[in-house]
């Protein structure tokens, strides 16, 4: 007898939506929630800080509860999604998700606040890879471009409208509404999936034959690692005994847990998904586009709000010109030459427009105001639109769309742990940098100076007769320096987001033409005027 060939993951099958638009409306939605709520968070931290009375290190670790848990389901959630439908899935989550951010502001109770932050990242990490599911399984082949355009949006738009929001929340409306958008847009999103999305019935046999073991060692190792990557920079890496645990632990979970899928009769998420050439390179090529993208978003606030002194009120007018109204045109664009060019070619668009942007902040200078990065705003928005839809639409062209479970499962790592990855290594870069350039600059200058002395004078006569006018004087030199240090720090990570995108233009290069499919460009071509084939998702 024959042995029946063993499973290398769930079969993803699913209902094609009466109302597609009103599904894409919710996965609109639902990719803003994501991106707005990490970034809003991100920005607002200060704010939040003042509001609870937290010290820098409680501060720290609140960013980190309300970040982590959201890898630790998002890997799962496809599976979720094939076997109990997108409605059980998402609309509880989408309601319990508003019930908390309605509470958390009217709670001070530290524990409390630690727990609904944690359980709040946790229906988070519900939602996006839900959208990702929810294109292949509820809508036609002819939506999926719009849909998965409408994944990648989130990224520009929600990186540089976060400053908008929490402008408008901090100095107007209060810093409440951080949290309570959501008890607005969280139940929108459960109204239009109860109206659109398909009732599906329960996937009873792969429930029976769940990998739970797998599903647990994935979030749990890729928790940990999130972890010690998000404190390391605080804690000096490998010099702390937590972050070390963190990291090891987490490293070794992620080995049990390939081991796991290579012995288990029915793995979750068999690494066999993604070990091809193609997607192998495109997941580098998402690291690459990952730390150049975060080059950006670091530096160009960085430099407005540390070396400037502004609040995200003032910069807001920068990215709602620069990224929030021209990334609708952007990803537009983007959508219409994925239908016409190789995905390969859209990419090298999004990443050498990344790469000028990168270039032209290297030139950073302390006169530089919030209106001179206004080319390095939209040169960023202009190459993540590109570039991340593109880079997404490969990734899924090279996959088997019916085991678009597990490819989903590896993509949240990715996506998650990259982003993560990448803040944490040049936010050490950054602060390093800063170091390095302040004993540069203050190297020359001692007691003894002549030049300092001459400075000295000069503010001290301007100061005029103020009590401790020479220390004024001196603690004024000092935030000179200081502040044209970090000048020289952030046009560093310029320069290192530059490589980065050079780097993934030359991983770009090596790629393997993307294979026939709904995603491909000739494939609607190919299908005019016959009848399309049947769904295989």
């Amino acid at each position: 007898m024959t042995a029946a060939p063993r499973a290398f993951g769930p079969v993803t099958r699913g209902t094609t939506a009466q109302r597609p638009y009103l599904i894409v409306a919710a996965l609109l939605l639902a990719s803003f929630v994501v991106g707005f709520d990490t970034r809003v968070f991100a920005v607002g931290l200060p704010d939040l800080r003042g509001a609870y009375s937290l010290g820098f290190d409680e501060a720290a670790w609140l960013s980190t509860v309300a970040n982590a848990p959201q890898i630790l389901i998002a890997s799962a959630v496809a599976w979720l999604v094939t076997v109990f439908g997108v409605r059980r899935v998402m609309i509880p989550s989408s309601l319990i998700y508003a019930c908390i951010s309605l509470v958390i502001p009217l709670v001070h109770e530290s524990a409390t606040l630690f727990a609904l932050h944690a359980c709040r990242a946790l229906l988070l990490g519900v939602f996006i890879p839900a959208t990702i599911m929810v294109i292949f399984r509820n809508l036609e082949m002819k939506y999926w471009l719009i849909g998965i355009a409408l994944y990648a949006l989130r990224l520009p738009l929600s990186q540089s409208l976060g400053f908008v929001l929490v402008g408008i929340y901090g100095d107007y409306l209060g810093w409440q509404w951080l949290y309570w958008q959501d008890v607005i847009v969280a139940p929108l999103i459960a109204l239009l999936l109860i109206i659109a999305a398909p009732r599906e019935q329960i996937n009873t046999s792969l429930l029976a034959d769940a990998d739970w073991g797998g599903m647990l060692l994935l979030g749990s190792s890729m928790t940990m690692l999130y972890v010690g990557l998000d404190q390391g920079n605080r804690l000096d890496w490998f010099q702390s005994g937590v972050v070390t645990s963190l990291l090891v632990g987490g490293a070794i979970l992620a080995i049990g847990f390939l081991i796991n899928e290579s012995v288990v009769a029915r793995p979750w998420a068999h690494a066999s998904a993604i070990l091809s050439r193609n997607i192998g390179i495109g997941y580098a090529v998402i690291i690459a586009f990952t730390f150049s993208s975060a080059g950006g978003s670091i530096a160009v606030p960085g430099f407005l709000q540390t070396v400037l002194g502004l609040r995200p009120v003032a910069i807001s007018g920068l990215y709602m010109v620069g990224a929030v109204i021209p990334v609708f045109l952007f990803i537009t664009l983007a959508v219409a030459l994925q239908r016409r060019i190789d995905a390969r070619l859209c990419i090298i668009i999004g990443l050498s427009a990344m790469a000028a942007a990168s270039l032209t902040g290297s030139r950073l200078t302390i006169e530089w105001g919030p209106w001179n990065f206004l080319p390095v705003v939209l040169l960023y928005t202009a190459g993540q639109s590109f570039a991340f839809f593109s880079i997404i639409v490969y990734l899924l062209a090279n996959s088997d769309p019916k085991r678009s479970t597990a490819v989903s499962a590896y993509i949240q790592v990715v996506r998650l742990g990259s982003v993560e990855l990448a803040t944490s290594l040049l936010a050490t870069w950054l602060r390093q940098r800063e170091q390095f350039h302040s004993n540069i600059l203050g190297g020359p200058i001692a007691t003894w100076s002549r030049s300092l002395d001459s400075a000295l004078d000069r503010l001290g006569t301007l100061l005029g007769t103020l009590p401790h006018a020479k220390l004024e004087a001196l603690a004024t030199v000092a935030t000179q320096v200081r502040s044209q240090a970090y000048v020289l720090a952030f046009a560093d990570v310029f320069v290192l987001s530059f490589w980065f995108a050079l780097a993934g233009l030359a991983l770009v290069i090596v790629m393997g033409a993307m294979p026939f499919g709904p995603l491909h460009p000739e494939f609607n071509h190919a299908q005019h005027g016959t009848q399309a084939p049947a769904r295989a998702a």
